[in-house]
């Protein structure tokens, strides 16, 4: 089994910043992206941030210059760097990554979702 636990949201003023971690642990061979989405009331899920095992990085418009994505291949974690938060930043962050087990099977795991609440 692999699983995926986040951690890091919460309530932040607009302005402020968070880091978010997700941690892949289990049955794991290889870890290939790894990503963030985020899924605000009313909104389909979309891609924020991802990067690959080799450290190239990819942002949503939204988020350039603001947020960014890095990863400890060692500890199998991906963070979320996010600066200058607005309240349309308020969201569930959930992150995935694409593994490759130690039965060598492909798959994509997501993480259970953290809340990220940007308000005054």
């Amino acid at each position: 089994q692999v699983q995926l636990v986040e951690s890091g949201g919460g309530l932040v003023q607009p302005g402020g910043s968070l880091r978010l971690s997700c941690a892949a642990s289990g049955s794991i061979f290889s870890i290939n992206t790894m990503g963030w989405y985020r899924q605000a009331p009313g909104k389909e899920r979309e891609l924020v941030a991802g990067i690959t095992s080799g450290g190239i990085t990819d942002y949503a418009d939204s988020v350039k210059g603001r947020f960014t994505i890095s990863r400890d291949n060692a500890k199998n974690t991906v963070y979320l760097q996010m600066n200058s938060l607005k309240p349309e930043d308020t969201a569930v962050y959930v992150c995935n990554a694409h593994i490759l087990n130690t039965r060598f099977y492909n798959d994509v795991y997501w993480g259970q979702g953290t809340q990220v609440t940007v308000s005054s």
